[in-house]
């Protein structure tokens, strides 16, 4: 049997990472013998994360427009015109069998080549509003997987696959025993648990909010597990005094499964992967979508999850007086807790990675 070759491209914030890991694990457990390779933004953290996950990564000289006035956008042009170039050269030199693209600026390129060279393609967009990359690239290329329904108003209708988002392996099917996980981070089991999680890069607002109603975790009996971002960990790790032996304050979580079972409350962005991830889970959680990021997508990912009966909804500018009022209402009402996981359970798309692999291997096959 010929050796099939995948090449996938996504990257710069681990919304567009994670899925592009979790289709690539399900490819190599599907075919063992595959060659698979990377293309990200050659300044991004895909540079660090695909490598740490023993795959190859090739880098594109790419970025998007500043939104602000700066000089710095005099060079996307340039930028983009010599990471078209390289796609192709990247492309031509592995011979793929599909490219498949799960969103941010390096995708465009790669994708937009592969299918200038009649090389089959598959774009992943994780959320409820597309970006501007998978929508351009929406009528090159093959098939498209999605997450939630509606989305043919961006799309060709003939193309969409509702798949559900490809989430972390050890999320989706790991098996961790809460009280064992609660020893691990130094808390007890007969109190209540919140966990904080601003992103993959951390939150500067929530954290703020979070570290100045720091003493209403201790007032309430109630425990935190808060991961702060690099950028920010050294700024709030004094809380970690006050908070003693009822909370742990990381800059980064490596075991989110984990944290998120032991987790009964969850405050967190809104980002369509950390959705997917607390869907799986049925977590009671309260979203505040970042203001700071295109078309307002984390805001319509929310919506989806708070207009459903799934999540509480607050939004960023009203977070000092919201954020822990919801919260309070939370502790205080465990049946509103449970309405809210088993709202949130049931928008759970299990098995996506599986599904959208049945599509690359259609295409493979061709």
């Amino acid at each position: 049997m010929k050796k099939k070759r995948f090449l996938i491209s996504g990257g710069g914030t681990g919304g567009h990472i994670f899925p592009a890991l979790a289709i690539a694990k399900e490819i190599e457990r599907r075919y063992p013998e595959s060659s698979l390779l990377f293309v990200g933004a050659s300044d991004r953290m895909e540079m660090e994360k695909i490598p740490a996950e023993g795959y190859s990564i090739k880098g594109l000289w790419i970025s998007g427009f500043q939104r602000s006035l700066s000089l710095k956008n005099l060079l996307v042009p340039i930028k983009l015109i010599f990471s078209v170039l390289r796609s192709f050269f990247i492309v031509l030199r592995f011979k793929p069998n599909v490219v498949i693209g799960t969103g941010g600026y390096a995708s465009g390129p790669v994708l937009w080549a592969a299918s200038l060279l009649k090389i089959p393609t598959l774009i992943q967009e994780q959320n409820s509003y597309p970006g501007i990359t998978n929508t351009i690239l929406s009528s090159k290329v093959n098939q498209i997987c999605v997450a939630y329904s509606g989305l043919e108003k961006f799309f060709p209708k003939e193309k969409i696959h509702l798949t559900g988002n490809p989430i972390r392996a050890e999320i989706e099917f790991g098996e961790y025993n809460r009280d064992e996980v609660l020893n691990s981070y130094g808390l007890v089991n007969d109190k209540p648990v919140v966990l904080v999680i601003g992103g993959s890069l951390g939150s500067k607002r929530i954290n703020e909010t979070v570290f100045e109603n720091i003493s209403w975790f201790e007032e309430n009996g109630v425990q935190l597990i808060w991961q702060t971002g690099s950028l920010y960990y050294e700024r709030c790790e004094p809380a970690q005094v006050d908070l003693g032996k009822s909370g742990k304050i990381q800059a980064f979580i490596t075991e989110m499964g984990a944290a998120l079972v032991a987790a009964d409350v969850v405050i967190s962005r809104a980002g369509a992967i950390a959705l997917s991830e607390l869907c799986s889970l049925g977590k009671t959680c309260i979203l505040v979508p970042s203001p700071n990021v295109a078309e307002d997508h984390q805001k319509k990912n929310a919506l989806a999850l708070s207009e459903s009966g799934a999540a509480i909804l607050v939004e960023e500018n009203n977070m000092d007086t919201q954020l822990f009022a919801a919260l309070d209402l939370l502790m205080k009402d465990v049946d509103k807790q449970q309405q809210l996981a088993a709202n949130c359970k049931k928008m759970d798309k299990p098995k996506a990675a599986e599904r959208i692999v049945d599509i690359i291997e259609e295409l493979s096959n061709d």
